[in-house]
């Protein structure tokens, strides 16, 4: 399979996580991915963009939330960006049960992690975060003539 690239922005609001999830379970389903992973990618996507909704942008409609794919040989790379509040302290962020939202379970980065090979956080204060994230993709057989 030949490297893709899609690029999707889309508002700030909740109803637009369920796209983010239709388009990486469409994708997952191109590159015959065992229905396990594609669940798997479904909740990670699921919470880096509501991640970006409601802290990045604290549920504000009017913001736009960022979402690239890179579909390469061997890397599925997720890229989930926002212009929002920031996190200060991302090593903080990223433990388990740590929401600065009481309402939250703050597991959002550890299903991240679990469900992906690699996992990178970049944020700025008042500048905005960047989740990137990878699956490693094996390769599939190819049937001999």
């Amino acid at each position: 399979m030949k490297s893709n690239q899609i690029t999707l922005t889309f508002s700030s609001i909740p109803e637009n996580v369920s796209i983010a999830r239709l388009l990486i379970a469409s994708v997952g389903g191109q590159l015959d991915l065992p229905l396990n992973d594609i669940e798997e990618l479904k909740v990670a996507i699921s919470e880096a963009v509501s991640n970006a909704i409601i802290h990045g942008y604290q549920s504000n409609p009017q913001h736009i939330v960022y979402l690239n794919l890179d579909i390469a040989v061997d890397n599925l790379t997720i890229t989930v960006k926002d212009e929002g509040c920031g996190i200060s302290d991302v090593a903080q962020a990223m433990q388990p049960a740590f929401s600065t939202d009481s309402e939250r379970m703050g597991l959002g980065f550890v299903f991240m992690q679990s469900f992906m090979d690699e996992l990178q956080v970049d944020s700025e204060l008042e500048v905005g975060t960047t989740v990137t994230m990878i699956k490693h993709l094996k390769p599939t057989p190819i049937s001999s003539h």
